[in-house]
């Protein structure tokens, strides 16, 4: 019987093990007096979007770069597909896309010259008519590079890093200066990915895109990650309550605040109140006496259930777009 159970909880591992994409285990790389990943511990399941949501100089690309294999640990663990990303580099980059953050595309070559050129690089790639019709880029196979609007040319760095068939795809900040429509037409193509079974890690700093994409993120802020799971998890670890915000009001200090029917805490940031409370009426009615008292009018007071934001907030004293 021993030997049975121990049997199964081989099997058992051997199968979580392949269902990991990228293992990380206290991730540390430090740039001399500036540690920019401090500890970093998180998986990537196969076929899902996985997300690391922070701010600027977080630590996301950093992070994202050493597991792509183009920069190097201080100390910890990596494993991309099983694998070394560095030790084993050849064998990783067959197997992975890499979109950067920022790419420098030949101005000259058009579209399709520069996804054959890409496609030279493997002994696997995709059919390039397919991949360009795919990402909304077949129109474009003629045009030069230089043409392309910043959609377009983030669209086609994105079917540069498909050329190869990968099985885990990196984005880091795939949709950064984008004008909205743009970044939404991306999001299809993330979303593409994952439906053709792909798995998908990217970086992203936009909360709405964190919520709109990811099966499932990590929150890092200054080399750490400060929690990690889906986004009802993340929320309902630290809030059961809803948020009733108001712009703040000159003499309603917090301290007066934490005292009015239903409040489990406040929040002070950037001019506005945020007060959870289990008792949205009651909190309410108390906020529309005390501004009366102070002959003062709650502005752009409204209701809302605790979203990642708040989350963030919560764990850094201080808002994401900060």
């Amino acid at each position: 019987m021993d030997l049975d159970r121990a049997r199964e909880w081989r099997m058992t591992e051997s199968r979580t093990a392949e269902a990991r994409v990228v293992e990380c285990r206290d991730l540390r790389k430090r740039y001399g007096d500036l540690e920019a990943v401090a500890g970093a511990s998180f998986e990537v399941r196969a076929g899902e979007v996985f997300g690391l949501l922070g701010p600027n100089g977080a630590g996301k690309t950093t992070t994202i770069e050493i597991l792509e294999g183009i920069r190097s640990l201080d100390a910890g663990t990596v494993r991309v597909l099983g694998l070394d990303p560095r030790r084993d580099a050849r064998r990783v980059k067959s197997r992975i896309g890499v979109q950067l953050q920022t790419a420098s595309l030949y101005p000259y070559l058009t579209v399709g010259e520069l996804i054959d050129l890409f496609g030279r690089f493997f002994p696997r790639r995709l059919d390039a008519r397919r991949l360009l019709g795919a990402l909304g880029l077949e129109e474009k196979r003629d045009a030069q590079t230089r043409t392309l609007s910043g959609g377009q040319q983030q669209r086609l760095s994105v079917a540069l890093a498909l050329v190869n068939d990968p099985e885990l795809v990196f984005l880091d900040e795939p949709t950064t200066g984008l004008d909205p429509a743009a970044r939404r037409s991306l999001w299809e193509v993330v979303r593409g990915l994952r439906a053709e079974g792909r798995s998908v890690l990217l970086t992203t700093h936009y909360m709405e895109e964190a919520e709109a994409l990811c099966d499932r993120l990590a929150i890092m802020d200054r080399g750490r990650i400060l929690e990690l799971g889906n986004v009802t998890e993340l929320v309902n670890r630290r809030f059961r309550e809803r948020a009733v915000h108001f712009t703040a009001i000159a003499g309603l200090d917090a301290a007066s605040m934490r005292a009015f029917p239903g409040v489990d805490r406040v929040v002070l940031e950037g001019g506005e109140v945020h007060l959870y409370t289990s008792n949205v009426a009651a909190t309410i009615g108390a906020v529309l006496a005390a501004a009366e008292t102070l002959d003062a009018t709650p502005e752009e007071l409204g209701v809302r259930r605790a979203t990642l934001e708040d989350v963030f907030l919560d764990l850094t004293g201080r808002a994401l777009r900060d």
